[in-house]
């Protein structure tokens, strides 16, 4: 029968890492990649796998990279610490990994994220696939993107139909927190290829985004939440942008 590894990357996910590896311990093995956490995040794991390997670096798609590496499986699926595998889409995973009748090498798979008090379902971010479910021996790899990092395929994914859930920003404050470190991280990326900020995008960016969110991408259906989400979107590339500029500026 073919084998599953399921691949997860850490750094201080205490509040989180049970959870998510409780969902994923009928796989055949965990692997874990942490980033040096301070807090238990090693701990906890090890009630679920001695698989479990150390990095400085802290970049994701290159602790990705690294896990997969370590995989044994035949197959192999990559989970986010603040994701959950639900009962159907475990029940989905096995059945298509061990049908010989498999149409595909590589699997799209739907995100459904929970955001602050409730699950959201449009804003864009719903539905999100992604391509998670993978035959090791495709060779898939990360992209060197800072954040989101994106599985690279050649060919042709199929789509599941059940879904992961992600419990991303639970408080207001958790967004916030992460604010300064995404926004930097994604400056970065737009000026390692060649874009440069100006004030054109400072000024018109965020409001398209929310337009778009809020309105284009039904938003609004998401109530007073949907609104909060579309608002702290258009800080987001707000600050995005800005820091593009300065960085623009300052070379």
């Amino acid at each position: 029968m073919p084998k599953l590894s399921i691949i997860v990357i850490t750094y201080n996910e205490e509040e989180n890492i049970k959870d998510c590896l409780e969902s994923a311990k009928w796989a055949d093995e965990i692997i874990i990649v942490d980033s040096n956490s301070k807090d238990n995040t090693v701990e906890i794991t090890r009630t679920y796998t001695d698989k479990i390997f150390t990095t400085e670096d802290n970049s994701y798609s290159s602790k990705r990279n690294l896990a997969i590496d370590k995989a044994g499986g035949d197959w192999i699926m990559w989970l986010d610490a603040d994701e959950r595998i639900t009962g159907n889409l475990k029940n989905e995973i096995l059945e298509t990994i061990n049908s010989p009748d498999a149409k595909s090498e590589a699997y799209l798979i739907n995100r459904k994220s929970f955001f602050i008090n409730k699950f959201i379902n449009h804003c864009g971010w719903y539905p999100d696939y992604g391509l998670r479910l993978f035959r090791k021996s495709t060779g898939i790899k990360f992209d060197s993107a800072r954040v989101h990092e994106k599985a690279v395929l050649s060919g042709k994914a199929e789509k599941l139909h059940s879904e992961i859930q992600h419990y991303t920003d639970l408080t207001f404050e958790h967004y916030i927190s992460k604010l300064n470190s995404y926004t930097t991280k994604s400056a970065l990326d737009l000026y390692d290829k060649g874009k440069k900020g100006s004030v054109i995008d400072i000024i018109f960016r965020p409001v398209f985004t929310f337009i778009k969110m809020y309105f284009l991408k039904l938003g609004v259906l998401d109530g007073y939440t949907g609104l909060v989400l579309c608002t702290l979107s258009y800080i987001h590339v707000f600050v995005k942008y800005s820091k593009l500029y300065f960085l623009t500026k300052n070379q």
